[in-house]
């Protein structure tokens, strides 16, 4: 029979000691984060509900924000078409009229498409034109007035 000095059979023994005391200590944190995990599950419903009703939930959510990004989709689409820039230019139309009472408006969209509008005051008439802009041009004639109340706008 071979013998073994009894210095390295207490060495080996504290070595296990050890790593007994290590597992021990490992064990013990890892019940009390399986203690706290389970601690957020009412005592009611399994985990495996409670997790279907997470999924379930996440499920919604994912439906929900397709729904938000399609209605974010439409609302920008139909913003560009919204008057976005507007230029406005007073002037006096006629020498005998003061306090540049008349004006030419422009108001175009995020693509340069709407309208100038051009009201001419005078003392014994008043008159109000309307043209319509594509991509920051009119197919009518423009006023200077008109033409600086788009390129205001243009600067916006």
């Amino acid at each position: 029979m071979i013998q073994i000095p009894v210095t390295l059979m207490i060495t080996v023994l504290i070595v296990f000691l050890l790593i007994f005391i290590l597992l021990m200590v490992k064990v013990e944190n890892l019940d009390k984060r399986y203690k706290s995990f389970i601690s957020k599950f009412d005592d009611k419903s399994s985990i495996e509900e409670t997790l279907k009703n997470f999924i379930e939930m996440v499920n919604n959510v994912n439906e929900e924000n397709k729904i938000i990004k399609s209605d974010y989709v439409n609302l920008e689409r139909k913003l560009k078409r919204c008057t976005q820039k507007i230029g406005i230019v007073r002037y006096n139309a006629f020498d005998d009229v003061g306090s540049n009472l008349s004006f030419a408006l422009a108001m175009l969209d995020e693509e340069e498409n709407g309208i100038v509008i051009n009201a001419i005051y005078g003392r014994t008439s008043s008159n109000v034109y309307a043209k319509s802009i594509e991509n920051g041009n009119s197919k009518y004639t423009l006023s200077e007035e008109e033409v600086e109340a788009i390129s205001k706008a243009k600067l916006q």
